[in-house]
Protein backbone atom coordinates (compact mmCIF):
# COMPACT_ATOMS: atom_id res chain seq x y z
CA UNK A 1 0.00 0.00 0.00
CA UNK A 2 1.39 3.60 -1.47
CA UNK A 3 1.55 6.46 1.57
CA UNK A 4 3.01 9.75 1.22
CA UNK A 5 3.06 11.70 4.38
CA UNK A 6 3.52 15.26 4.44
CA UNK A 7 5.02 17.33 6.99
CA UNK A 8 6.38 20.77 7.89
CA UNK A 9 3.89 23.40 7.03
CA UNK A 10 3.03 25.95 9.20
CA UNK A 11 2.93 30.05 9.73
CA UNK A 12 5.50 32.58 8.81
CA UNK A 13 5.54 36.58 8.16
CA UNK A 14 6.42 36.87 4.19
CA UNK A 15 10.07 36.72 3.98
CA UNK A 16 10.34 34.00 6.16
CA UNK A 17 11.13 30.24 5.35
CA UNK A 18 9.50 26.49 5.45
CA UNK A 19 11.04 23.44 4.55
CA UNK A 20 8.43 20.89 3.74
CA UNK A 21 8.94 17.05 3.27
CA UNK A 22 6.82 14.11 1.85
CA UNK A 23 7.80 10.58 2.96
CA UNK A 24 6.91 7.64 0.36
CA UNK A 25 6.45 3.90 1.59
CA UNK A 26 4.43 1.09 -0.69
CA UNK A 27 6.15 2.35 -3.90
CA UNK A 28 9.68 1.92 -6.10
CA UNK A 29 10.80 5.20 -5.39
CA UNK A 30 13.31 6.14 -7.89
CA UNK A 31 11.16 5.04 -10.41
CA UNK A 32 8.25 7.81 -10.14
CA UNK A 33 8.41 11.35 -11.15
CA UNK A 34 7.30 13.17 -8.11
CA UNK A 35 6.50 17.09 -7.25
CA UNK A 36 4.38 19.74 -5.13
CA UNK A 37 1.27 20.91 -5.89
CA UNK A 38 -0.67 23.22 -4.34
CA UNK A 39 -4.35 24.55 -4.43
CA UNK A 40 -5.08 27.38 -7.26
CA UNK A 41 -5.54 30.59 -5.67
CA UNK A 42 -9.74 31.33 -6.28
CA UNK A 43 -10.56 27.73 -6.95
CA UNK A 44 -10.25 25.80 -3.43
CA UNK A 45 -13.39 24.88 -3.21
CA UNK A 46 -13.18 23.16 -6.32
CA UNK A 47 -10.17 21.37 -5.48
CA UNK A 48 -7.99 22.45 -8.44
CA UNK A 49 -4.23 22.00 -7.77
CA UNK A 50 -1.66 23.83 -9.82
CA UNK A 51 2.24 22.68 -10.17
CA UNK A 52 4.78 24.04 -7.99
CA UNK A 53 7.80 22.24 -9.02
CA UNK A 54 8.24 18.76 -10.17
CA UNK A 55 11.32 16.85 -10.85
CA UNK A 56 11.28 13.63 -12.92
CA UNK A 57 13.12 10.03 -13.06
CA UNK A 58 16.42 11.23 -14.29
CA UNK A 59 16.09 14.68 -12.30
CA UNK A 60 15.10 17.25 -14.44
CA UNK A 61 13.41 19.82 -12.56
CA UNK A 62 10.12 21.99 -14.07
CA UNK A 63 9.10 25.28 -11.53
CA UNK A 64 6.29 27.26 -11.48
CA UNK A 65 7.59 30.99 -12.80
CA UNK A 66 6.10 32.51 -9.62
CA UNK A 67 8.45 30.38 -7.49
CA UNK A 68 11.70 30.04 -9.50
CA UNK A 69 14.54 31.19 -7.35
CA UNK A 70 12.73 30.98 -4.31
CA UNK A 71 12.07 27.34 -3.95
CA UNK A 72 14.16 24.53 -4.36
CA UNK A 73 12.87 20.96 -4.44
CA UNK A 74 15.23 17.92 -3.70
CA UNK A 75 14.80 14.35 -3.30
CA UNK A 76 16.85 11.33 -1.73
CA UNK A 77 16.52 7.77 -3.24
CA UNK A 78 17.93 6.18 0.03
CA UNK A 79 15.06 7.49 1.82
CA UNK A 80 12.53 7.70 0.32
CA UNK A 81 12.18 11.32 0.41
CA UNK A 82 10.96 14.18 -1.13
CA UNK A 83 11.85 17.93 0.00
CA UNK A 84 10.77 21.82 -0.48
CA UNK A 85 13.06 24.28 0.52
CA UNK A 86 10.48 27.51 0.43
CA UNK A 87 12.32 31.12 0.57
CA UNK A 88 11.03 34.39 0.85
CA UNK A 89 7.62 33.00 1.26
CA UNK A 90 5.26 35.91 -0.46
CA UNK A 91 1.77 35.87 1.32
CA UNK A 92 0.20 34.30 -2.23
CA UNK A 93 1.96 30.98 -1.26
CA UNK A 94 -0.52 30.36 1.17
CA UNK A 95 -2.35 27.51 -0.11
CA UNK A 96 -2.18 23.71 0.88
CA UNK A 97 0.19 21.86 -0.60
CA UNK A 98 0.41 18.40 -2.08
CA UNK A 99 2.95 16.19 -2.62
CA UNK A 100 2.34 13.86 -5.65
CA UNK A 101 3.70 10.95 -7.53
CA UNK A 102 3.27 9.04 -10.92
CA UNK A 103 5.07 6.16 -12.27
CA UNK A 104 5.02 7.95 -15.66
CA UNK A 105 4.66 12.09 -16.43
CA UNK A 106 3.07 14.56 -13.79
CA UNK A 107 0.82 16.46 -15.94
CA UNK A 108 -1.51 19.72 -16.09
CA UNK A 109 -3.00 19.20 -18.94
CA UNK A 110 -6.56 21.62 -19.35
CA UNK A 111 -5.91 23.01 -16.06
CA UNK A 112 -5.84 19.94 -13.73
CA UNK A 113 -2.92 18.05 -12.20
CA UNK A 114 -3.07 14.45 -12.27
CA UNK A 115 -1.06 11.75 -10.45
CA UNK A 116 -0.76 8.41 -9.50
CA UNK A 117 -0.48 9.26 -5.49
CA UNK A 118 -1.24 12.22 -3.47
CA UNK A 119 -0.40 13.19 0.20
CA UNK A 120 -2.93 14.37 2.18
CA UNK A 121 -1.84 18.45 2.46
CA UNK A 122 0.03 20.39 4.57
CA UNK A 123 -1.11 23.93 4.87
CA UNK A 124 1.36 26.84 4.73
CA UNK A 125 -0.37 30.53 5.85
CA UNK A 126 2.00 33.60 5.07
CA UNK A 127 1.10 36.44 6.42
CA UNK A 128 2.15 40.00 5.48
Amino acid sequence: QVRLMESGGGSVQAGGSLRLSCAASGLRFSNYAMGWFRLSPGKEREGVRERVVTIDQDGRTYYAESVNGRFTISKDNAKNTLDLQMNNLKPEDTSMYYCAFDRYELDCAGGYCTANYWGQGTQVTVSS
